[in-house]
């Protein structure tokens, strides 16, 4: 049994248009305590947001823990749950078309904080009623209106 402590990360990603202005959002729970955290970008994807929500999230641990990663993207979950990763790092981070994988920092970034932590990687359901994953949109979509906003004033 591991020592290791536990924590419930919850993630999503927002964006407005693909590409456009985007955010992300996180909540850590652990020993009953959360920590929200949130960001964006001006200009990315909808996928580039959820996977930075995971790596920001993973940042924040200050050592090796026990995570369960609840995302409602299947492009994150997938990735590690169906072995996607482990396949594009054989075939030199080609995916099964041969071209290059996208997102390929965030993907590096991603598969070397999983290697220090015992992750169970868990897809819910968007916009499904689930309490954390409609806090995590919450956010990811207040942080993505602050760039979609920022940009229709230059617009103006």
């Amino acid at each position: 049994m591991s020592t290791r402590p536990e924590v419930n990360i919850y993630t999503d990603g927002a964006c407005s248009g693909n590409p456009g202005p985007g955010g992300w959002g996180a909540i850590l729970v652990s020993a009953g305590k959360e920590k929200e955290i949130s960001g964006g970008a001006e200009s990315t994807t909808n996928n580039r947001m959820e996977l930075t929500a995971a790596i920001e999230a993973l940042k924040k641990l200050k050592a090796p823990c026990r995570v369960r990663l609840f995302s409602d993207s299947a492009y994150l979950v997938n990735a590690f749950r169906l072995g996607w990763l482990d396949s594009w790092k054989r075939n030199s981070w080609k995916n099964s078309t041969r071209q290059i994988v996208s997102n390929l920092e965030l993907w590096k970034e991603l598969d070397r904080l999983s290697q220090l932590h015992e992750i169970e990687w868990i897809k819910v359901k968007g916009h499904s009623g689930h309490e954390y994953n409609e806090r995590c949109d919450t956010l990811a979509t207040a942080r993505s209106s602050e760039f979609h906003h920022s940009e229709r004033k230059a617009n103006d």
